[in-house]
């Protein structure tokens, strides 16, 4: 058996950054509470290892009052803020570059008087986050049929969440051209992300089956997964090893791997030593 591993796979800068300097704090301030601003990141072991650690998610700023948060790399509406100037909270902010990049034109072009659209999942943090830099009222976009239920507007500033495809950003985009005098087109789909789904569409090409690892609720790993499904009929999501396919995987000669960007090295490490452990077990019976 083959195994090949696309590049770019695991870990994005954002999330690196922001589990660095979680760990940073855990070490650096024993004295104090510690919180997240909503999980850490879409992976439940690496979350898991943080409440052992003491590290909690809260959902409410309110709820971290006189102690330490960590604004994770999705970012935060801009109120969030001032409520934990008012609570006494200690702000680690590790909003991902890219993203803070986005809530920046967000909030200037709102304020020059355009109508805003994100395109994205509305109930993803980071989208959450981003419409929170515009007061709210961003129109949020998923899918091309939702373009004829927009108004038509004066001025129209575009942007995307940055884990979308770009086949989805410019589908959408295609159709809102039409829908205001002056369109400003951002698209914010971070480098990473283009990468990394462009090395999955690369390996998933070339294998006979396609192991997409990641947590059941990553977005971005989501994506990985429909990418790999348009190239690779047995392509698989595993949250970790245990949910590995072995009956299947066995009788594959090229098996593809490829993870969503909160997916830890030693998660992506111990899915291919399994697989690798078997072949090597099926080659001695043999």
């Amino acid at each position: 058996m083959e195994i090949i591993i696309a590049k770019n796979a695991g870990y994005c800068f954002g999330v690196k950054e922001a589990i660095q300097r979680t760990f940073h704090a855990v070490d650096l301030h024993r004295d104090k509470r510690i919180h997240t601003y909503g999980p850490l990141i879409h992976n439940p072991q690496v979350v898991q290892k943080l409440e052992s650690m003491g590290v909690q998610s809260i959902d409410d700023i309110q709820d971290g009052k006189d102690s330490i948060v960590i604004i994770r790399s999705h970012g935060v509406p801009l109120e969030v803020y001032e409520k934990a100037k008012e609570n006494n909270v200690e702000i680690i902010d590790a909003t991902c570059p890219f993203v803070r990049k986005v809530q920046k034109i967000v909030y200037e072009y709102h304020q020059k008087g355009y109508s805003i659209v994100i395109i994205g999942d509305p109930t993803h943090p980071e989208v959450i986050g981003i419409n929170g830099w515009c007061d709210n009222k961003a129109y949020i976009l998923n899918h091309v049929f939702q373009v004829d239920s927009l108004p038509n507007f004066d001025k129209l500033c575009i942007v995307a969440q940055t884990t979308i495809t770009s086949e989805l950003w410019n589908a959408i985009l295609k159709e809102l051209n039409h829908k205001a005098k002056v369109v400003e087109p951002f698209n914010t789909i971070c480098v990473a992300t283009r990468e990394r789904q462009s090395s999955c569409a690369n390996v998933a090409q070339q294998v006979d089956a396609m192991i997409v690892i990641g947590g059941y609720h990553s977005s971005n790993t989501q994506k990985l997964l429909q990418i790999s499904k348009k190239y690779c009929k047995y392509t698989y999501h595993v949250e970790t090893a245990e949910d590995l396919p072995m009956d299947i995987i066995e009788k594959m000669n090229k098996i593809g791997v490829t993870a969503g960007a909160s997916t830890p090295d030693w998660i992506i490490k111990e899915v291919i030593e399994k697989m690798s452990s078997m072949d090597q077990n099926n080659n001695e019976r043999n």
